[in-house]
């Protein structure tokens, strides 16, 4: 169908499509004047959003709207309380366990399936831009997209203040073909959005990635290693190690929407899982090519500390073994004792200031052929 031709493009952002801004419905903050946490309350029939005449719709509207006339209900929360989502859960039929996870928030990408909905987790990822990489820059922040999947409604609860769906919302309204094969269509746009964030992020840090390692192997004064802060290295390993987290867990949900029949997902939505299965597979392994990476890296940063030491340390006891040469004769000659051979002599001073530079000069020489100096 045509709706199917271009599904990715309609998911993902492009110039050519205007974004519009509209008042009360697509305010993304909550308005601490009221008691909820809805964002954004719509039905749609047909792939189009009903506009009421009366404002936006509450969730016991809309519902009572789709029961009688078609069509499913997309409702967008924020950090709801236990108390602002018990009546939404009760309208919807949720599993306790699956809002207990929706409203404390703090859980792993994972896929669970109910008698009539779909619980699914994912963790967006933004990147952090930052001037320049630290022992304390923060890299990457993680923020958590809850989705209730029913046959006729589909429910999205966020935490965090990054990974807003305002804009993916306009788009899929841009498109009613697709928009029309109901709230799976909407799983998949959702899907496709977060993973399509984790491919930006594995470009940016890659940089970051890269930027270490040319600070551990450029070379410093005299052609020699100067290495960088190992501080560095293990915050950006911390960030890696978030970002896994993040995207680990995933694979195997979308590889699970992808393969096996489910009566919830419109089955030429569900081949589209696939693709966004392949993105996910190749963002994890990147992020742990970045670990096997930094892990190089900071052993190779250490090695080169300790060469670096041992380098300054041959630099040390070469000069000492310079220095002990007139040190010993300057200490044989100190000594009191009335008969020591040469104490009289006209020519015994300059001799052995001679003797005393010219060993020093061969020890120098020496060290400095070997390497030392």
């Amino acid at each position: 169908m045509s709706m199917i031709r271009d599904l990715r493009a309609v998911v993902r952002p492009s110039s050519r499509i205007s974004l519009r801004k509209e008042s009360g419905s697509y305010d993304p903050t909550r308005d601490p004047a009221t008691a909820t946490a809805v964002v954004d309350c719509a039905v749609y029939r047909d792939g189009r959003r009903l506009e009421p005449e009366g404002g936006q719709l509450t969730p016991q509207d809309a519902m009572r709207l789709v029961r009688r006339d078609g069509g499913f209900v997309w409702i967008g929360m924020h950090e709801p309380t236990e108390a602002e989502f018990a009546g939404i859960a009760r309208e919807f039929g949720l599993h306790p366990l699956a809002v207990e996870d929706a409203v404390q928030a703090h859980q792993r990408p994972k896929l669970e399936r109910y008698d009539d909905s779909l619980f699914t987790v994912f963790k967006t990822v933004h990147y952090l831009d930052h001037e320049r990489l630290s022992a304390t820059s923060e890299v990457v922040e993680t923020g958590e997209v809850m989705c209730f999947t029913g046959r006729d409604f589909f429910i999205t609860v966020r935490h965090g203040g990054q990974g807003s769906l305002r804009a993916l919302r306009h788009r899929l309204q841009d498109d009613p073909e697709l928009l029309a094969k109901g709230p799976s269509a909407v799983l998949h746009a959702i899907a496709d959005h977060v993973v399509d964030g984790y491919i930006a992020v594995a470009d940016a840090m890659q940089d970051d990635i890269d930027e270490v390692e040319t600070k551990v192997f450029s070379p410093g004064r005299k052609g020699t290693p100067r290495g960088t802060d190992a501080g560095e290295i293990y915050q950006l390993k911390r960030e890696v190690l978030e970002f896994k987290r993040a995207v680990a867990p995933l694979l195997r949900p979308m590889q699970l929407l992808s393969e096996r029949p489910m009566r919830l997902v419109d089955p030429e939505i569900q081949k589209y899982f696939r693709d966004v299965a392949d993105h996910v597979a190749r963002v994890q392994e990147q992020v742990i090519g970045f670990d096997e990476l930094l892990n190089s890296i900071l052993q190779a940063n250490l090695a080169q500390a300790s060469v670096a030491q041992n380098e300054d340390m041959r630099k040390i006891t070469s000069w000492a073994a310079i220095i002990a040469v007139p040190t010993m004769v300057c200490g044989v000659y100190g000594m009191n004792f009335d008969y020591m051979p040469e104490t009289h002599w006209k020519y015994g001073y300059p001799v052995i200031v001679g003797v005393t530079v010219a060993l020093c000069l061969g020890i120098h020489r020496t060290l400095k052929r070997n390497g030392w100096l």
